[in-house]
């Protein structure tokens, strides 16, 4: 009978594991398991309800914030008559909701820009009018009044005014490639002060104000072309082609920025007499809610400084009304989100060690702290009608979670949302509703509507088929885990072990990091890991591996002190943190200390090498995707914010893979592409030199046309088989 038994075991076990569903690289690059959202959700002027795109991208519906039905269809592609708009690629309402700019036939530029086709639709009348037909556009936007739309192209801004059969004026004409940029950002304040629109216009609707940007003096970067494929390049067939754009590496030469008016009605063009030292910044521009009003940011070089200078759009004046110093560095939420709209405004600022939020007239006057503790603030979200409850999302209680929260004038906070893990909101205007995403480690994201004080009103998504699809895989056990280096500091990570995880057995770990400045990837949310929901992870969690994560020092949730405490010399602590984290984790009984390997992306490709590189044989192999390893070969804004110039700190350049190569342990699979306009190609290729000259062999991929993000065609596929396969063979095969 006990054979019997055990036989009968044995079948169902083995079934068991047959019928357990196995993730797949197809499953993973055909996003097989990502969750649904409530697409492009904005709040509309009702304060009542909300627009979002439907699941299948054909229709732009109006919804209820009290009971999330659909109230109207804004736009449907079906009944749209007048152009030839397949789906719903985005939109920008205008103001007053009578008009929505479509757009279409996208064509990224870089991180933030696109060229589109826009279409004007009138949705009473249910008519779609092409916004320009002189060719793509970029940016555009509706003036307060919806009478009028601007956009760029080709470096010049364009007025379109509806009242007037739609008719079209150049306003700027000295836009020229390579040369000057008018009211869009050039290459390194995109990426680095992260927006893709440089002008408004004034309350009155009235007056356009613009950034121009002089990159004349900028230095040329230049890369290849080659015929490739998804897209083919058939121009380059035989004879490879290049693309030049103007790239500021440290310590070189910036843009020298301006900011200039347009009188819509007297047709005169101003320039602002802005206080700007001769190599200093504007990361934004916005018009208040007074006329004439215009509010210009600047900041020095060093990005220590940030002036907040009031503007007279027509006498051109300005005035300092605020300046926010920090010793070392004032971080990008200073002055990303900055609201000017009403007679005051909230600032987030690290004065006090932690990201709080400061209560400002719009004269610059403070009127108080609002928030306060050991922990930030990481979204502020609005005020409600009567000025007195501002709503914003923190991190109180863990830097891997967030929350929701309410403060009234007085400093009194009320904490909204309650499940365990991480909330994010969009709130109606006014703030007396908003909709609520959460999700946790394991839980995928759900979608709810509540009102001002937190109360679910309704369930709009929770994701029930992935869900269900989640439970028929063997996935692994995540788990949020703490480690403590030698040198007595905690650091916060992720772990996913097999499903059928034996704690006597010893594992292969692989570890994944980032830990660039302020940025975290540990977080109790469903966006974690490689590819989301850690699906990566599992896959390699079902072949037998554990893999690890940890946020060391640099990264952000934690204070200013813990994210600054790498200023001057990046890569230094961010990589003996993850050796640390190595040595803990071959003390575990069930990992193989032989076995443990290391990889990341971008500015973690950089920690990677600094890891293996950093003296102590932890590692067995290591891969390093797009990875700086020279900061001399960065940009200005960014490497200089937590380096200053190479001139002023060779020692913190000095401190890069490209000078201490030497020391490598392990085996690398070092992953490029040639196109990569962010991380220059030359990192890997002068990298790869030094390597060929010290006699190191390592493994080397290189992708044809591919940018930062490596993707096209079978591109992203290929990448994951061939880093699995690198990992494999070392942590795997006997």
């Amino acid at each position: 009978m006990n054979r019997i038994v055990f036989f009968v075991t044995a079948l169902w076990m083995a079934a068991t594991v047959v019928c357990a569903q196995q993730i797949t690289v197809d499953d993973l690059v055909n996003y097989k398991y990502y969750p649904k959202s409530v697409r492009e959700a904005r709040p509309l002027a009702d304060g009542e309800s909300y627009a979002c795109v439907s699941e299948n991208f054909q229709r732009i519906e109006k919804c209820s914030f009290k009971t999330g039905e659909v109230v109207e269809t804004l736009f449907d592609v079906a009944t749209a008559r007048g152009g030839a708009v397949r789906y719903v690629e985005d939109y920008i309402m205008s103001p007053d909701e009578k008009n929505i700019l479509i757009e279409t036939n996208r064509t990224p530029i870089y991180r933030h820009s696109a060229t589109s086709t826009y279409y004007i639709y009138n949705v009473k009348n249910q008519t779609l009018a092409p916004l320009s037909n002189g060719g793509p556009q970029e940016c555009p936007k509706f003036s307060p009044d919806g009478n009028q739309i601007a956009f760029v192209r080709d470096n010049n801004i364009f007025l379109v005014k509806l009242l007037y059969n739609n008719a079209e004026s150049q306003i700027t004409k000295d836009g020229e490639r390579n040369k000057i940029i008018n009211g869009k950002p050039d290459w390194v304040y995109e990426e680095e002060f992260s927006f893709n629109c440089a002008f408004d216009f004034s309350a009155d609707s009235e007056i356009l104000a613009w950034i121009r940007f002089d990159e004349s003096n900028v230095k040329t970067f230049t890369f290849p072309w080659y015929k490739g494929s998804h897209p083919a390049k058939d121009e380059y067939a035989l004879y490879p082609g290049n693309y030049e754009y103007k790239y500021p590496k440290a310590g070189e030469e910036n843009a020298k920025v301006s900011v200039l008016t347009y009188d819509i009605k007297s047709r005169v063009t101003r320039t602002m007499q802005v206080p700007l030292d001769a190599d200093g910044y504007i990361p934004r521009i916005q018009f208040t809610g007074e006329k004439d009003k215009l509010m210009v940011l600047t900041l020095n070089r060093h990005q220590n400084r940030l002036d907040f200078y009031a503007v007279n759009a027509r006498s051109t004046t300005a005035q300092l009304i605020l300046r926010e110093e920090d010793k070392r560095y004032v971080d990008e939420p200073a002055y990303a989100d900055l609201d000017f709209s009403r007679d005051q405004f909230i600032l987030l600022s690290e004065r006090d060690g932690y990201q709080h939020m400061y209560l400002y007239t719009i004269g610059g006057q403070l009127i108080r702290q609002l928030t306060s503790g050991e922990y930030e603030v990481t979204n502020y979200y609005g005020t409600d009608a009567t000025g007195k409850n501002f709503y914003y999302a923190c991190n109180e209680g863990s830097p891997a979670e967030q929350y929701i929260y309410k403060v009234d004038a007085s400093g009194k906070k009320t904490k909204l949302s309650v499940e365990k893990g991480r909330h994010t909101a969009v709130f109606s205007k006014g703030c007396q509703y908003y909709l609520n995403k959460y999700s946790n480690l394991t839980t995928p994201p759900v979608y709810t509507l509540c009102n001002a004080s937190g109360k679910v009103l309704k369930t709009v998504e929770e994701n029930a088929r992935l869900k269900e699809m989640l439970s028929s895989l063997s996935l692994g056990k995540a788990e949020l885990i703490s480690v403590t280096t030698t040198d007595g500091v905690q650091l916060n990570g992720w772990m996913v072990k097999p499903h059928d995880f034996d704690a006597s057995k010893k594992y292969p770990v692989l570890m994944y990091q980032y830990n660039g400045p302020g940025y975290q990837m540990v977080s109790n949310a469903y966006e974690n890991g490689f590819m989301g929901g850690l699906m990566w992870e599992h896959r390699l969690a079902q072949k037998g591996y554990i893999v690890v994560c940890v946020d060391g020092r640099g990264t952000g949730g934690r204070g200013s002190d813990f994210k600054r405490c790498t200023y001057m010399k990046l890569g230094d602590l961010e990589s003996h943190d993850q050796v640390e984290t190595a040595l803990w984790l071959a003390k575990q009984p069930y990992v193989d200390a032989k076995r443990i390997a290391i990889w990341g992306w971008s500015f973690g490709g950089f920690n990677t090498l600094m890891a293996m590189c950093e003296g102590r044989a932890v590692f067995n192999c290591g891969v390093a995707v797009a990875p700086v390893t020279d900061w001399r070969f960065y940009d200005t804004v960014y490497t200089e914010r937590f380096m200053r110039t190479p001139q002023e700190n060779p020692a913190g350049y000095d401190c890069s893979p490209l000078h201490r190569y030497e020391k490598i342990k392990g085996d690398l699979l070092l992953i490029h592409g040639m196109a990569d306009d962010n991380v220059h190609f030359q990192n890997s290729a002068e990298l790869a030199e030094a390597f060929v000259q010290s006699g190191y062999q390592f493994d080397m991929q290189i992708y044809t046309n591919r940018n930062h993000n490596i993707y096209g065609g079978n591109t992203r596929r290929h990448l994951i088989t061939r880093m699995e396969n690198f990992l494999d063979n070392h942590l795997l095969l006997p």
